[in-house]
């Protein structure tokens, strides 16, 4: 194994004692991204673990489908547009975790000769180093790079690292073309694992460990082969930090890095209805209504195509998260202490005389705290919030026997009254949904 292969296997599964991971957990992960019979628009898991690169792909596959596609039947897709999508999808994620253009983007697909229908995997040959010399293995058809679980079986988890093949490409449209090219090595055994450390050699491995909080911890569990929030979020924003709320924090003296901007997609958790973390506006706000669903040991997608959920921040909405910037535990409350701090950072009147007036009429018991609810009722009442009463949303699930062994479709649709647990219709937490697989 080549030193930079070394590194590589350090950064995503860890430093384990005897150089490897266990068998089972790494054929979990030699899937490709293959799309299902029942509902062409949908990506299938075959087994857990590789849904924290297979779920945030999904995401973004729809984003693309739903709003930069003419067609208005959007869970009709042709093998062709398939192809597209994919691709294009791949290729803006890809772009997305470019540190510098200067440096380019890496493609990592298998050396000439050793892709797995060639059936050279399994041969005793010297090892390869990861190279820019060779062209890689060009494409094959389609019937012959099927995922299958014998090749997955044959290939172990070190002969899988001796014949990967890195291409340094230069341009963007270059990539597109690169990654098209490739798609059925995306779609065939492994097509998952090439994606990611696409994603990471592009991305660098040192941006990547000085992104992580820490740097000790892998990307993938080798024990459980779960991924981590760090993986999940260089594929959704393109750095690898490992909290989901907005900017950085500082605790006991150490920075600890979250999320800068709104993402194109969002992500939501059970973990914050259990108060193990607090999900930023930049994750529940997204671009597009789409959501990555985080739960105790799954990731799905949560979508809809109404745009009205993710439209500009209104003032009670704004409000709502400066009052909630400053209850950092979520209790609903501030002390009263800080009233004037939460009414000068929204730019209301904020002379003493009006505050302390204010603070009587908001604390009539005199308890010393100060409720979101009637703060937001004394300064913005009655404000729609434009989101309609009813609208369909759909929730893909991902796993093959989950439900497509009785053929039902991969996203369920159903109508209901709201969306989410807040007030004024935005998505605020990870618990609130609607029917789903």
């Amino acid at each position: 194994m080549s030193e930079l292969n070394k590194e590589v296997v350090d950064l995503v599964w860890g430093r384990t004692s005897d150089g490897g991971v266990s068998a089972s957990i790494f054929r979990r992960w030699t899937q490709g991204f293959v799309f299902s019979e029942y509902e062409p628009t949908a990506l299938e898991q075959f087994e857990g673990g590789p849904c924290a690169v297979i779920a945030p792909v999904q995401a973004f596959l729809l984003k693309n489908i739903l709003f930069n596609r003419e067609s208005s039947n959007w869970r009709q897709l042709p093998e062709e547009e398939q192809k597209t999508a994919l691709c294009s999808t791949l290729s803006e994620i890809l772009e997305s975790a470019c540190a510098s253009l200067s440096t380019g983007f890496c493609i990592v697909t298998w050396a000439k000769g050793h892709s797995p229908d060639t059936g050279k995997l399994t041969a005793t040959e010297p090892e390869s180093q990861v190279q820019t010399q060779d062209k890689p293995e060009s494409s094959k058809p389609l019937q012959e790079q099927q995922p299958t679980y014998s090749v997955a079986e044959d290939l172990s988890f070190e002969r899988f690292h001796s014949v990967l093949h890195k291409r340094t490409i230069l341009s963007a449209s270059d990539l597109r073309e690169e990654v098209l090219s490739l798609y059925h090595s995306w779609r065939g055994c492994c097509g998952v694992l090439l994606f990611l450390y696409s994603v990471i050699l592009t991305k660098g491995i040192e941006n990547i460990r000085n992104e992580i909080q820490d740097p000790t911890e892998p990307l993938i569990d080798p024990v459980h082969g779960h991924g981590s929030q760090s993986l999940v979020n260089l594929l959704v924003t393109g750095h690898a930090v490992s909290n989901v709320w907005d900017g950085d924090r500082e605790c006991s003296g150490m920075k600890l890095h979250g999320i800068h901007k709104q993402a194109s997609v969002g992500f939501l958790t059970l973990m914050e209805s259990l108060r193990y973390c607090k999900v930023g506006t930049f994750f529940k706000s997204p671009k597009f209504p789409i959501w990555i669903l985080g739960s105790e040991t799954h990731l799905s997608v949560f979508f809809t195509k109404e745009m009205s959920l993710v439209g500009p921040e209104s003032p009670s909405e704004q409000a709502r998260r400066v009052f909630q910037s400053f209850d950092p535990e979520d209790n609903g409350f501030i002390p009263e202490s800080l009233l004037e701090d939460v009414m000068k950072a929204l730019d209301l009147v904020s002379e003493p005389e009006y505050v302390s007036l204010v603070k009587t009429k908001l604390d009539p018991e005199n308890l010393g705290v100060i409720l979101l609810g009637p703060f937001l009722l004394e300064f913005f009442p009655d404000q729609d919030s434009g989101i309609p009463d009813s609208f369909p949303i759909y929730h893909y699930n991902g796993l093959k026997q989950s439900n497509y062994k009785e053929k039902r479709e991969a996203a369920d649709r159903s109508r209901i009254n709201a969306v989410c647990c807040e007030p004024n219709g935005r998505v605020r937490g990870g618990n609130c949904f609607g029917s789903g697989i």
